[in-house]
C-alpha cells in the first residue's frame, strides 16, 4: 500500500519510545515491532467500526478507518469507505483521489482514471505526490492518464496567465 493522501496521517501504528537510549530496556525485534503495529491496526479496525455503526456519516473516523482498511490490505472493503466518503464529500479533491488509490490497488483502471479525473476537477493540485503514489502505479502506465495530466497541467497554466 502507498501513501494515502490525507487520511490517517496524524495516526501511527509504532509506538516511537524514548527518545533516549535506556541501557535497562531490551530492544524489541523488527519482528516485535511488526506484530505490535499490527495489534494496533486491528485494535483501531475494530474500535472505528464500533463507532462508525452508532455515526455512519462520521468523517474524520470514515477516513481514518479508509486508510487502516487499504493499509491491513483489505481493499474491497477500503474501496466501499472511500465511495461513502465521497457521498459525504462530493467536492473534496481528496476523497476522490482516495477513490482512485483505491479502485486501481483493485486492478479497476477505468473507475481509477475516473476518480482521477474528477479529483483533478475539484482542484486536486499534488501532482509529486500523484506521481510517486505506489498506489497508482498501474494507473500511471496508462495512456489516458498521461493525456489526463497533460489536459489539467494546461487548464493550470492557462488560469495561472490570467491572474
Amino acid at each position: 500500500m502507498g501513501t494515502r493522501h490525507g487520511k490517517g496521517a496524524e495516526m501511527s501504528h509504532e509506538f516511537q519510545g524514548p527518545s533516549h537510549e535506556d541501557p535497562h530496556v531490551s530492544k524489541a525485534t523488527a519482528g516485535d515491532k511488526k506484530v505490535s503495529s499490527r495489534r494496533q491496526l486491528d485494535f483501531e479496525l475494530e474500535f472505528f467500526e464500533g463507532i462508525l455503526e452508532r455515526c455512519p456519516d462520521f468523517v474524520d473516523v470514515l477516513r481514518v478507518h479508509a486508510n487502516n482498511l487499504t493499509t491491513r490490505g483489505l481493499y474491497a472493503r477500503g474501496l466501499e469507505a472511500d465511495r461513502r466518503l465521497v457521498q459525504l464529500r462530493p467536492n473534496d479533491p481528496i476523497t476522490h483521489y482516495n477513490l482512485a488509490c483505491s479502485h486501481a490497488l483493485l486492478l479497476q483502471t477505468d473507475a481509477a482514471i475516473a476518480a482521477l479525473e474528477s479529483s483533478l476537477k475539484l482542484g486536486y493540485l499534488d501532482f509529486e505526490h500523484l506521481l510517486g503514489d505506489p498506489d497508482l502505479e498501474r494507473v500511471r502506465d496508462d495512456a489516458r492518464f498521461l493525456g489526463m495530466l497533460g489536459r489539467h497541467l494546461k487548464r493550470l497554466k492557462r488560469s495561472s496567465k490570467s491572474c
